[in-house]
This record gives C-alpha cells, sequence and structure tokens, in this order.
C-alpha cells in the first residue's frame, strides 16, 4: 500500500528518548531498537496500527536545531520535505529542561504536536514529578506520560493525535533580534512560503544558521534568494554577539523558566542502584576493569562457547557426521555429470565448503555475537564506551562519539561505515571509515578469530587484540595528523543503566540472523563458486604459487593459506574462515600471524561499495591501496617479532 504523502506524523526528539520503540509500539514496524544515541541515522517510514492510510516516520535523533550533524539535517529535511498533518515529540521525563529546548522551536514552526514524556516512570524513580497538566496548559497543546517499552500511555498517545495543535509560542528576543526576525520571516512569506511551516519558524532557522532550511530557502527562492542573504548578514553585523548563539540562548532560558514551574523533586532521594552501576561504569578508576570483565565475558560467551562447543556440535556431530555424507551420497547417486557433482560437493563444493561454513562454522558464532552485542546494546552500556574511549581516541583526533560506528562494526563494517553519519565533521567520518576498513573486524570474522584463536590459548587472543589495538592508534594518531581539521569536543546523552529485555534482546539477535541468512550466505556461495572457478581453470593453483613466496617467506604460513586470501577478496570473514579450516595444520604463532593479517586484510566488497559511496570512488580505492600491503607489513613483523620471542 502507498502510505499517504499528505498524512504524515513526524516523531522527533533528542537521541535515545524512546523513539524507536515508539515507532514500533505505534505500526507494528521493527526498528533497530538500541539503548545508546546514533541508532536510527534515516528516516523510516510505515502506516500506523491505528490508521492504515496515516504514514508514521521516525527521525533520526537530534541534539539540537538549528542542524549540524547528518542526523539532524535529515530530521530538517524530514520537516521540510513532508506534508506534515502533525508532530510527536517524544521527550526524555527525566530532563524535561533539555526537552522543552526543542519544543520551542519546534512550537515556532506552527506545526500541530502533541508531546510524549517518556520514561516518566524512570523520572519518578529518581524523585522528579512533572506536572503534566499545568504544562499542557503552558504550551497549549495535549502532554501526556508514556512508558515505551512497557506500552503504557500508548492508548493515550493515539487519542490524543485528534487534538494535536500547534503550540503556543515560547520565545520573545529582544527588541533587535525580533526585528531581524520579523525582516525575514515577511521576506520568507512573500518569496518562499512553506505549505506547512511557519514564517517565523523557518527565520528562526535560518538565522541560526541551519543549511537544510539555506538549501530550501535558495531552492525555492532562486535568484532572490541574495536578498536573504544579504538580511541575515546585515542582522548578525547588528548582533551584539554571536547570532547563533544569541537564539539558542533564549530557547534555553525559555526552557528553564517553564520547566522550574512545572516540576517537583523530592527533598531526598538516595540514587537508584541502575544510578551507581551507571558510575562506576565511566569511573576513572573502576571503569577499566569493568570494561576488561565485560570482554572477557563477551569472548566466554562468544570464543569458547560459541566457537568451541556449538561449532563443535554443528560441524563434527550434525554436518560432518550426518548431513554431508547423506547429501554427497545423494548426490553421486542423483548427478550423472562428474563436474557438477564436485561443484556440488568437492573439495570447493557448494554444499560441502559453501553452506558448511555458513552455517555449521560461522552462524552459531554469530549467533552468540549478536546476543552478546544486544544485551550490551539493551543495558546501556554501549553508550559508556563513549566516555571510557574519549581520552584514548583524542589521540587519533577524534572524539568517544566515534566509538559507536566502531562498536557497530563488530556486527557489520557495512552498516557502521553508513552511521559514521552520526559525526559531526567530514575529517571525523573519513578517518573513522579508514580505521573501520582497517582494523575493525565485522562480527562474523571476530567470531571466527575468537574461535581459532580461543583453541590455542588466551595469550594468543590478547596477542592478536593488542596488535589490532595497536595498529588503531597508529593507524588513526598518522591518519589526525596527515587529515586537516579540528577535533571536536564530545557531547553526548548518557542513557540509564538498565537490566536488558530478553525479548528485545532476542527480537534484535533474530532480526540480525534473518539479514546473516539473506545476505551472507548467498555470498558464502559466491565465493565458492569462484574458487571451484579458479581451481578448475588452473587459476587458483597459479595464484597459490605466485603468492608462495609472500605467504610461506614473509607471513611463515602454509602455502595453501593463500587461497584464503583470495577467499578474502569476497568477505574477510570467508577468507578467515578458509584459515579456521586449516587450524589442524597451523603451529600457534602461525594460527597468530594467520589472523592479525587476515583482520588487516582488504574489507568485504559490500563494505568497499558503502565506503564509495560515503567518501567517492577515488577514496575508497585510496584506502584499499594502503590497507592491503599494509596488512602483510604488519603481519610479517609479528611473524618475525614472535618467532624470535618464542623461539
Amino acid at each position: 500500500m502507498t502510505l499517504s504523502a499528505s498524512n504524515a506524523i513526524l516523531l522527533v526528539g533528542h537521541p535515545n528518548v524512546g523513539k524507536s520503540v515508539l515507532f514500533h509500539r505505534l505500526t507494528g514496524a521493527y526498528v533497530n531498537v538500541s539503548n545508546y544515541p546514533g541508532t536510527t541515522v534515516e528516516v523510516t517510514r510505515a502506516s500506523a496500527r491505528f490508521d492504515h492510510q496515516v504514514a508514521l516516520l521516525d527521525t533520526p535523533g537530534v541534539l539540537a536545531l538549528p542542524s549540524r550533524s547528518d542526523d539532524e539535517r535529515a530530521t530538517m529535511r524530514a520537516l521540510l520535505k513532508e506534508s506534515t498533518r502533525s508532530l510527536v515529540q517524544v521527550g526524555d521525563a527525566k530532563n524535561l529542561r533539555r526537552t522543552l529546548t526543542l519544543t520551542a522551536l519546534l512550537a515556532e514552526l506552527g506545526v500541530p504536536m502533541v508531546l510524549a514524556l517518556n520514561m516518566h516512570d524512570e523520572a519518578a524513580a529518581r524523585g522528579v514529578t512533572v506536572d503534566i497538566a499545568a504544562l499542557g496548559e503552558e504550551l497549549g497543546m495535549p502532554v501526556l506520560a508514556t512508558v515505551a517499552t512497557g506500552g503504557e500511555g500508548i492508548g493515550e498517545l493515539t487519542a490524543s493525535l485528534g487534538q494535536a495543535r500547534a503550540p503556543q509560542a515560547l520565545l520573545r528576543y529582544d527588541a533587535a533580534i525580533e526585528d531581524d526576525i520579523g525582516q525575514v520571516s515577511t521576506w520568507i512569506s512573500r518569496h518562499a512560503a512553506h505549505p506547512h511551516l511557519a514564517a517565523r519558524g523557518l527565520a528562526i532557522l535560518y538565522l541560526g544558521g541551519d543549511s537544510e532550511v539555506a538549501d530550501w530557502l535558495r531552492e525555492t527562492a532562486g535568484e532572490q534568494f541574495a536578498e536573504l542573504a544579504a538580511l541575515r548578514q546585515a542582522a548578525a553585523s547588528r548582533a551584539e554577539g554571536d547570532l547563533p548563539t544569541l537564539l539558542a540562548r533564549e530557547r534555553t532560558e525559555a526552557a528553564d523558566a517553564l520547566a522550574a514551574s512545572v516540576i517537583q523533586r523530592a527533598v531526598k532521594s538516595s540514587p537508584l542502584l541502575s544510578q551507581r552501576i551507571g558510575q562506576y561504569v565511566v569511573h576513572p578508576l573502576w571503569g577499566i576493569p569493568i570494561l576488561l570483565g565485560v570482554l572477557f565475558a563477551v569472548y566466554e560467551l562468544v570464543g569458547v562457547f560459541g566457537a568451541t562447543t556449538l561449532v563443535g556440535l554443528m560441524e563434527e556431530d550434525l554436518f560432518e557426521g550426518i548431513l554431508n555424507p547423506a547429501f554427497t551420497h545423494f548426490v553421486t547417486a542423483a548427478v550423472d555429470l562428474p563436474w557438477l557433482q564436485e561443484l556440488l560437493v568437492g573439495q570447493y563444493g557448494l554444499w560441502t565448503m559453501g553452506m558448511t561454513y555458513a552455517l555449521a562454522l560461522i552462524l552459531p558464532i554469530v549467533t552468540t555475537f549478536f546476543f552478546a552485542f544486544g544485551v550490551l546494546e539493551d543495558s546501556g552500556y554501549l553508550p559508556r564506551l563513549t566516555v571510557i574511549a574519549n581520552r584514548l581516541f583524542a589521540m587519533i583526533g577524534l572524539n568517544g562519539r566515534a566509538v559507536l560506528p566502531m562498536v557497530l562494526g563488530l556486527g557489520c563494517v557495512t552498516m557502521a561505515t553508513l552511521t559514521t553519519r552520526i559525526l559531526h565533521s567530514p575529517r571525523e567520518r573519513l578517518i573513522t571509515i579508514f580505521l573501520l576498513a582497517l582494523a575493525i573486524p565485522c562480527s562474523a570474522q571476530l567470531g571466527v578469530v575468537l574461535g581459532m584463536l580461543g583453541g590455542v590459548s588466551f595469550t594468543a587472543v590478547l596477542v592478536w587484540a593488542l596488535a589490532m589495538v595497536g595498529v588503531l592508534l597508529l593507524a588513526g594518531f598518522l591518519a589526525a595528523r596527515l587529515i586537516p581539521g579540528r577535533r571536536i569536543p564530545l557531547v553526548t546523552e548518557l542513557p540509564p543503566m538498565r537490566l536488558p529485555i530478553l525479548g528485545n534482546v532476542l527480537k534484535k539477535t533474530g532480526g540480525r540472523l534473518k539479514w546473516y541468512l539473506i545476505e551472507v550466505i548467498p555470498l558464502f556461495l559466491l565465493g565458492t563458486f569462484i574458487m571451484y572457478a579458479l581451481d578448475k581453470t588452473g587459476a587458483l593453483p597459479a595464484i597459490i604459487e605466485a603468492g608462495e613466496p609472500l605467504v610461506t617467506g614473509w607471513l611463515g604460513l602454509p602455502k595453501e593459506a593463500s587461497a584464503a586470501f583470495v577467499m578474502g577478496f569476497l568477505r574477510r570473514d570467508f577468507g578467515a574462515t578458509g584459515l579456521f579450516a586449516m587450524a589442524h595444520s597451523l603451529s600457534p604463532i602461525q594460527a597468530v600471524v594467520g589472523m592479525i593479517t587476515i583482520t588487516l586484510f582488504i574489507p568485504c566488497f559490500a563494505s568497499l561499495m558503502m565506503m564509495v559511496k560515503e567518501q567517492g570512488a577515488k577514496t575508497a580505492l585510496l584506502m584499499v591501496g594502503l590497507i592491503v600491503p599494509f596488512a602483510f607489513f604488519i603481519g610479517g613483523l609479528f611473524n618475525i617479532a614472535l618467532r624470535a620471542l618464542w623461539s
């Protein structure tokens, strides 16, 4: 069904206030709901449960308007481009002042609104009580309390959408600024009137430096836009200080005054257990031991239970013991063509290699990793990594916010490359994408690494991890000094620590496994077919022979490992799986060197295409040209060093 573009309801709000959870409650559509900022990057659209003719749009979280980052620009673009019936601002009841700062600006746009103060249960637990009725009266629009995770207030919210009204204006600037706003508003009304947004609100956004609003006005007004630019220049020159800062200060003061009038706080309230845990997690002394404990727990779940116990059951007992012999017998009896038999069940058979690798080796590993990742997401631990990592990331010209795409890269580097849009400057995005391509293994590859090296020793895992961190810091340090620009300080919202909801974790795990089965298995089969074709044409033996001096001499690996690097051109996890299949013939040093090299090796084809999309073909190919020789160089250095140390 095509949703009505003229009947859209937009969900807007700050990051991590529960918009995506509320969106799921109102539509039934699944959005990757995570307890950290930056999850929703693009606008998500679905039909409303209460009226299938109504389109609900879940916009990215905005730290502030006017827009500065890509997610804020995406939200502003939705406000400008969509034919909006009403807005639902989702706010944090624990931080009403921050919520009302955004409300004050949205009110100037003149769109009917409803304010849903979410997480009011957590606010009450912290001794914060909001007079909902008084706030609704002051704003002149429906205001209600919700707990999206528990479904509380959803019925009331649905019913209130029919009573949505444009809020009363909260902003009153001094006479000079009001005069400038009036002149710009008058010009917009005459030359670039918006069908749904008030000229005054657009004027405030334009004077505040919103690039999306400026682009829309330029496109709408055409050659006459120069007049508007002159008005802004004149307003900036008359202002007693930086004009965008003055405009933002009025919003903050208005929000402070209104919040103070409707909030009551308990005289005494001891910190909740979740608050105390959240404080310990980012503590300068206790944060690092807690981080190491979390990483060890993930290692035990993924590297030991998933990659040893579950892989053993799947590969040895199920596939090698039952499925592969049965399927080989069936193909041999049913297929007369020898080449087709070999294609299906030979050394490079679609079943014996492709499906066995994908289902017996990788599926148990990524399942346990996705589950562990979902627990960390849902608990609120991941955003605290931004605080823990901020000082470390300062060494590579980034702030702690860049840890979010990198942690997401442990799930899928392709999608993590897309989420670098949450970073605030092109320089930050370029450095982060380069580091993702170089030293961040995706979930499938990480699981294989943990599985293989976990079978060697914990020391082997530690050497690999230190190598990746060292390369990450070295490459980031050099990139930060070669790429011009300045580091932007960290400003982020820390959500409360929560006990993960098992249903939410399982839903996300299931959604990611669905992606794995749909997206990755065909690539494994394609890679297997290419290996089969290279083998039958004689190209694979030639590649192995050509790579023998580098692989056997410099890296100290068996010559057959060349085939794993060939597979790595398709997917890094496919290459890692090729080395995993050789684990019985590799020494501990060879296992460590092989996994270091394949982790640093060329990103998978899908990641490469996303790099091209985000940074352009020239930049993406330059990155690949640097990464491939660098991977072999580092691998060889570790081969020499480890043999010298362990000889």
